[in-house]
């Protein structure tokens, strides 16, 4: 199964998902919006804000929206909360935005979510889940009593996630990832891509994953001895088509970060040029 701009599919009871209009190069077939409940809805990650997906959100639920909910304030996850309030009166929740990063400053969450906060539509409970990481805001939904985990960003159906300092943390996110391992979550509805069925297997290899990259970033500093980012993305990276290595960059200072956090790294200066190298090689 495949999925395109506009459509809209059932994925669990009373749990259905809209895909905006916004495929690309970091957002796969588009950005997911989830719409809860019936009779009275939440919406969950409403999406840029553009016209007609908020008006293909509004028709599918009538309008009757209690609120809108975003995972974090990334410019493909939260604009169209503002739209969907100003036609609805919904409330907007979440996690304000933090100052760095691509974020979207314009998000003004009227109940700001803490860890463990609750969101009632009807007889259904959104139980809010601080997941910093990817964001330092980022919250996931885990739908009480059907082990279904809303992830935004923090996982995603098809690929890994960008881990981009200085909002990005590895060692956040890699916390992040064990905590999900404590919750009963069975089922993960992404930010981008397909309804992922095996939830916890998915924490389980993205957690390996994590990891064996680290020791490679690990194996390439003892072989190389000092390099910085531009040098040491394409021999970490080397099994990635090299036009995303821009991007890996981040992911890969947000290694380097959390290796020098445990003691492992060091380097020879602040700045983005800075020479990395093993704490005692």
């Amino acid at each position: 199964m495949s999925l395109t701009s506009g459509q809209l599919d059932e994925i669990a009871p009373r749990v259905r998902r809209i895909v905006a209009r916004n495929p690309g190069f970091m957002t796969g077939p588009g950005t997911n919006t989830y719409l809860v409940g019936d009779g009275s809805y939440v919406v969950i990650d409403p999406g840029p804000d553009d016209p007609v997906h908020v008006e293909r959100i509004i028709k599918a639920t009538a309008g009757r929206i209690d609120a809108v909910l975003a995972t974090h304030t990334h410019p493909d996850h939260s604009p169209a909360a503002s739209s969907i309030a100003e036609t609805t009166g919904a409330l907007v929740m979440g996690r304000p935005a933090p100052e760095h990063g691509r974020q979207d400053a314009g998000f003004a969450p009227v109940t700001v979510l803490s860890d463990g906060d609750a969101v009632t539509i009807g007889a259904q409970v959104l139980r809010a889940l601080h997941t910093p990481g990817h964001a330092s805001n980022h919250l996931c939904y885990l739908l009480e009593g059907t082990g279904l985990l809303f992830t935004g960003d923090h996982l995603m159906q098809g690929s890994t996630v960008v881990i981009a300092p200085p909002d990005g943390s590895m060692s956040d996110y890699l916390r992040s990832l064990a905590r999900l391992q404590k919750e009963p979550v069975t089922r993960i509805a992404p930010g981008h891509g397909l309804t992922i069925e095996d939830g916890q297997a998915e924490i389980v290899r993205i957690i390996a994953h994590r990891l064996q990259r680290e020791a490679k970033v690990v194996e390439r500093l003892e072989r190389l001895g000092r390099s910085n980012l531009d040098a040491l993305v394409v021999s970490v990276y080397d099994d990635v088509d090299p036009r995303l290595h821009p991007v890996a960059k981040g992911s890969l200072l947000a290694h380097l970060l959390k290796l020098e956090e445990d003691g492992r790294v060091t380097r020879d200066s602040p700045d983005a040029n800075a020479l990395w190298s093993l704490q005692n090689p």
